[in-house]
């Protein structure tokens, strides 16, 4: 079943310029991924009931036109295949004159909220989102990304009330913002004037929660920016964030 949802582009979104972020972005997708879970009854508001929640693994998501504030869009979003640990959902994002603007393609686990552990996928559970069998990165398959052998830039953030979610661990966006805060300034200051990444890939590891103090890394090899979030004690590897 593909799930489709009408938006516009609202302030939150936008940046100076009134072109939507990278974060905002993946904010209407994320929305639109939490309205699909809804109608299959493992949405946010069943989790008191199902005690299970989704937690993202990856993202790889490609923005094919940048979108401005206000503009008309149609969000399709769809389940496709699962493992017993992990599935795979996709994103194509449609102008108003039905042209495609965005598509993505993420994986998700499913997590039990009392034990704060990975729970299998039945097939009861996957059958409630009707999945398609097919995606719109045909190309594109999740590795393992791989941390850099060396760094020329460094931020240290300690996580606030504000960056965490109902699954008490800093919400995943809240990642693209560190990976933003380590860009060096020429390289952000190029974003605010319109220059944002078209390519975006994250792979989450371990999750930062209340009170954590991360250090991230900036990397460039000459085609992409990674930025890699660990641990201040460098022990504990939270995120990977590629972007190009």
């Amino acid at each position: 079943m593909i799930f489709e949802h009408k938006t516009r582009v609202d302030i939150e979104k936008v940046n100076s310029n009134s072109f939507v972020t990278n974060k905002g972005m993946l904010a209407l997708l994320e929305n639109v991924a939490c309205m699909h879970s809804d109608t299959a009854g493992y949405g946010i508001r069943e989790i008191p009931t199902t005690h299970l929640s989704w937690v993202q693994l990856n993202w790889r998501v490609q923005i094919i036109r940048r979108l401005k504030y206000g503009e008309e869009i149609t969000i399709k979003t769809w389940a496709r295949e699962a493992t017993k640990v992990s599935t795979l959902r996709d994103f194509e994002v449609l102008d108003k004159d039905n042209k495609t603007v965005c598509i993505a393609t993420t994986r998700w686990t499913l997590t039990n909220i009392d034990t704060q552990s990975i729970t299998k996928i039945t097939d009861d559970v996957i059958e409630k989102y009707d999945p398609e069998n097919h995606t719109i990165m045909p190309e594109f398959e999740f590795k393992k990304l791989k941390e850099p052998d060396t760094f020329s830039n460094e931020y240290v953030y300690t996580t606030q009330r504000r960056d965490i979610d109902v699954n008490k661990h800093m919400h995943n966006l809240n990642y693209l913002d560190l990976a933003y805060e380590t860009l060096p300034e020429e390289i952000y200051n190029n974003i605010s004037k319109g220059g944002d990444f078209n390519n975006i890939e994250v792979m989450y590891k371990t999750a930062i929660r209340y009170g954590d103090t991360s250090k991230c890394l900036y990397s460039f090899d000459g085609n992409k920016h990674t930025i890699t979030i660990k641990s201040n004690d460098d022990k504990v590897l939270h995120c990977i964030v590629e972007l190009w």
